[in-house]
């Protein structure tokens, strides 16, 4: 009978700490929604707001409301979205198949990106050390690389424009770069609203 009891306690004791171990987990992952809002609210004066809150509200607990934090997780997640389309690009152009005037806006659109990718590295850099004195110059070297960055991509877009020769490839392609485009637009419009509240 004693067995049987204890039996129970012990059963009683995991059921409880199973209880505790999902309201804890589910708490975690419950979004922080003052940030949600303020996530929102930030991404409306983008250019495109529901990419810029779709690319952003998983970063809530990270973000809170911090609009320096909000700027440097757009470039975060900017850069990321640059590198993986430059990566996707390599391997597409050393496929079989393709025409040389295909390959060749690839590879000029991969040096484009190149370029892209090492102007936002240096904006998120710089983002880390934004204070006193020196605010408005850092924010305007940022904005600076930031508005290049874009016309680099914009760039590289303009390469994919014409007939549709290689097109699914050429529609995958400039899909993804237009989506980097857009993304650096909203986290240059971010960087802005920074810079304006900061003033």
């Amino acid at each position: 009978m004693e067995g049987f009891s204890s039996k129970r306690f012990f059963a009683s004791i995991l059921i409880l700490l199973a209880i505790s171990s999902y309201i804890n987990s589910s708490l975690a992952a419950t979004p922080n929604k003052p940030s949600t809002e303020f996530i929102r609210t930030s991404c409306s004066s983008t250019t495109y707001p529901k990419l810029c809150f779709t690319s952003l509200s998983t970063y809530t607990n990270l973000i809170q409301t911090s609009p320096q934090l909000l700027a440097s997780t757009a470039l975060n997640v900017t850069l990321s979205s640059a590198k993986s389309t430059s990566t996707m690009m390599v391997n597409i152009s050393k496929s079989q198949g393709m025409s040389p005037k295909a390959i060749a806006a690839m590879k000029d659109c991969v040096e484009e990106l190149s370029d892209s990718v090492y102007e936002l590295n240096k904006s998120i850099r710089e983002m880390k050390n934004v204070k006193g004195s020196n605010f408005q110059l850092m924010i305007s070297d940022i904005q600076t690389w930031v508005s290049a960055a874009l016309t680099d991509e914009t760039t590289c877009t303009d390469g994919f424009q014409g007939k549709a020769e290689n097109g699914n490839v050429k529609t995958l392609v400039r899909g993804r770069i237009v989506n980097v485009a857009q993304l650096t637009s909203n986290a240059l419009a971010l960087i802005n609203r920074y810079a304006s509240l900061h003033g």
